[in-house]
């Protein structure tokens, strides 16, 4: 872990969300009664008092002052021009790095301890599967894991395709699927059906045929099989050659004679990030009370949802308790690389010795916590 020293401009906030958050943290401090949500922050003089009640802190964690935040995310992954996931603030781009110094900023010039805590995660590059001829298309699409990588450029060679009903695939299970096809040329795609057997043993037969790329379909026998299918060879590095994912529909249009197609699988990587760790001592530093959110989002979007609602949500609920010295140690922490796997949180929890394990009595999670159809629960 490492600790901070960065002081990005602090800013001053104003409505009621996260008051569950609220009010379990504060019910570590006194038992109070919690009371309606009132008007803007800085009527209330939130900028100078300390909110040591349930009351008062529910009058200056406002939806306002959690909005803020989420317009700084959308800032700040509009401005993400990472070449694979631009637009985002994804684990292992700027827009995250971007992210974890604006909280980690804040919460500094608020006075709590902040640690970057530091892990290793695989960063995988998005897979590209284009259509060329007869028609042009770009595909969702997936890597497999255990694929190989490349960008190849060719053929569209269906191997024993089962397209009507009842679509009783078998294909590329067998290498005698594969008698009779041209894959001599440099940069040929089977284009292969799921059913019946592995998806690594497709995988091997084509690759043992000559293929230079693997497009694995869905197989269209049910409603549960037509949709984008990514799977795994079941082991690292099975194949050589890159092999993607397509639903049965896209499976369908390349299928037609005459196709031509793109396949890319870029070789994934080890890269470093970090979850942000913050941190105010209690009179019981014996116990540490603590909730928590993850801070990435998707390849595929800025996450302001998933999860800047959440993420948003405790930082503003932080920032108004930072004047208290409450009776059992307060910690807030921002995971990284949830989208790839809880990876950070897991980190962090296994770098924990027993002792400090111990001294976690409680801990909250909070993940998409905005919506038109709400209820309050636990």
């Amino acid at each position: 872990m490492t600790n901070r020293n960065a002081s990005p401009p602090g800013r001053r906030f104003t409505r009621a969300l996260p008051i569950a958050a609220a009010g379990l943290l504060l019910g570590t401090l006194a038992p109070v009664a919690a009371t309606a949500n009132a008007g803007p922050a800085e009527s209330n003089g939130c900028d100078n008092r300390t909110n040591n009640t349930y009351q008062k802190l529910l009058e200056c964690v406002t939806l306002d002052g959690v909005l803020q935040h989420e317009e700084a995310f959308q800032k700040i992954a509009d401005n993400n021009d990472d070449p694979f996931y631009p637009g985002t603030r994804a684990a292992g781009t700027e827009g995250y790095a971007e992210s974890v110094e604006y909280v980690a900023g804040l919460l500094e010039d608020a006075g709590y301890n902040v640690t970057l805590d530091e892990f290793e995660f695989q960063f995988v590059f998005p897979a590209v599967l284009q259509q060329l001829t007869p028609v042009a298309a770009d595909y969702e699409t997936g890597a497999f894991t255990g694929t190989g990588a490349g960008d190849v450029t060719g053929n569209v060679i269906p191997v024993d395709l089962f397209l009507d009903p009842p679509q009783a695939s078998t294909s590329g299970c067998e290498p005698e699927d594969f008698n009779g096809l041209d894959f001599s040329g440099p940069n040929d795609i089977a284009l292969i059906q799921r059913g019946a057997c592995n998806f690594s043993v497709k995988a091997i037969n084509a690759e043992a045929a000559g293929a230079e790329a693997v497009i694995i379909f869905n197989q269209g026998n049910d409603p549960t099989r037509e949709g984008l299918i990514v799977g795994t060879l079941g082991g690292i590095n099975v194949v050589g050659i890159p092999v993607v994912g397509a639903s049965f529909a896209d499976g369908i249009a390349l299928s037609q004679p005459g196709s031509t197609a793109r396949v890319r699988v870029i070789e994934s990587e080890i890269r470093t990030d970090v979850n942000v760790i913050a941190e105010l001592p209690g009179v019981n530093d014996d116990n540490v009370v603590m909730a928590g959110a993850h801070l990435d989002s998707v390849g595929a979007g800025p996450g302001i949802n998933d999860n800047g609602s959440g993420s948003a949500a405790i930082l503003e609920t932080a920032l108004q308790m930072a004047k208290q010295t409450p009776q059992n140690t307060i910690r807030f922490a921002w995971w990284g690389a949830e989208e790839h796997g809880l990876i950070g949180s897991t980190a962090y929890v296994n770098e924990l010795s027993e002792e400090e394990l111990d001294r976690i009595a409680l801990y909250m999670n909070y993940d998409m916590v905005w919506s038109p159809n709400f209820i309050f629960m636990v």
